[in-house]
């Protein structure tokens, strides 16, 4: 036997080392509930969770973000709903107005109100906001910009790609009507010469200053021509030859993007399109006179229509942002469910464990102790 060195006790000393370690363990994933509390306990596990981690709370903040934005489309809705009233109450004031037994004293009253009507439609459109942003004004409009700066570009669709388009050669005329102009400007459809960047069998129509293109696909771009210059003349020729033809630039930006996931890409882009008397085509209704009442009905069921359109646009992206949210719910369910099943200790289980280990301490403790006393059985050698 021997005294310097208690082997059996170095022994004893190490396993009830290792069971206290395993021991201080267990009580940790049971205080904390977690599997993993250090990057040693599991570097890709951990790895793993925080990356899932970070998704939830994005997902999380991105169902918010998609709830904003049906808070948007619904004041939006609301306010072109009063929008469709008012069109509808104009409606009717032009049919009464277009009536023979009505005089003209009578056409002049209807008239003063259809005034008003028009300026509260105008007063909505750029009163309208969420968070401090008008809705209505076209300031989530898709921009775009021409080589003129006579030309505007008023609006385009959703459907039109992003990129330049040239026009190689457009005439405008003034609209004279008894000699006397109007103030509106038609377009020369046989001087139109578009390029090859429009869709083929693209057709142009013109109305109260307003160039629409339209092409297959649902592409419609509707260009501003109400401040050319004609310098005296009746018309004006935008000419690719002479060195002025039109260059658009359809940037594809204006929209309101709503960050709707987790990830950089995950947006979706919210036009508005521009809620206004010359978009809507009834800038210049007049019911002073029986063929102006008439004109005005005319007028008004192409603004009714405008307006159901957008209202229709408007309804589809929030069908599609209820959607989102109830996807974005399902997702953080299951992503929160697959961290839980890295992070999350089971507490079953790990009580076992930590049964386990307590026996194993108490029997190490118990072992180093009699491990201790054996050098002292060398003294009843020396006896």
């Amino acid at each position: 036997m021997r005294i310097n060195y208690n082997v059996s006790a170095m022994l004893s000393n190490n396993a009830l080392s290792n069971s206290e370690d395993l021991l201080a363990k267990s009580l940790e994933r049971l205080s904390s509930g977690l599997k993993i509390n250090h990057a040693k306990d599991n570097p890709a596990g951990l790895a793993m969770g925080k990356r899932m981690n970070a998704q939830i709370e994005g997902l999380s903040v991105a169902n918010q973000n998609a709830s904003d934005g049906i808070s948007i489309i619904e004041i939006a809705d609301g306010a072109l709903t009063e929008v469709s009233e008012m069109l509808q109450r104009m409606n009717e004031l032009s049919v009464k107005a277009a009536n023979g037994v009505m005089t003209d004293e009578d056409r002049a009253t209807v008239q003063d109100e259809i005034a008003q009507l028009k300026e509260e439609i105008t007063r909505i459109a750029d009163t309208t906001e969420f968070n401090g942003q008008k809705l209505l004004n076209g300031e989530f409009d898709f921009k775009g910009y021409t080589n003129n700066l006579e030309v505007k570009v008023n609006s385009y669709s959703k459907e039109v790609t992003a990129k330049t388009y040239s026009i190689d050669s457009i005439t405008l005329e003034k609209e004279i009507v008894d000699g006397v102009e109007t103030g509106n400007y038609l377009v020369d459809l046989d001087s139109l010469n578009l390029g090859t960047d429009f869709p083929d069998g693209t057709t142009a129509t013109a109305k109260d200053n307003l160039i629409t293109l339209e092409g297959e696909g649902g592409f419609e771009m509707v260009l501003d021509v109400s401040e050319v210059n004609f310098g005296g003349a009746n018309t004006v020729t935008f000419s690719a030859a002479g060195g002025n033809g039109l260059v658009i630039d359809a940037t594809g930006i204006g929209a309101m993007r709503l960050q709707i996931g987790a990830n950089e890409t995950q947006i979706l882009a919210v036009d508005i399109p521009t809620i206004s008397l010359q978009n809507m085509g009834i800038e210049e209704i007049d019911v002073s006179t029986q063929e102006g009442a008439g004109d005005a009905i005319y007028r008004l069921d192409g603004a009714i229509k405008y307006v159901s359109k957008v209202r229709g646009r408007l309804g589809a992206y929030q069908n599609r942002l209820e959607s989102s949210v109830n996807s974005l719910d399902v997702t953080s369910e299951n992503m929160t469910a697959a961290y839980s099943r890295i992070m999350d200790v089971d507490m079953a289980e790990e009580m076992t464990y930590y049964t386990t280990y307590q026996v194993m301490t108490q029997a190490g403790t118990s072992m180093l102790a009699q491990a201790n006393e054996r050098p002292s059985q060398v003294l009843q050698l020396l006896q």
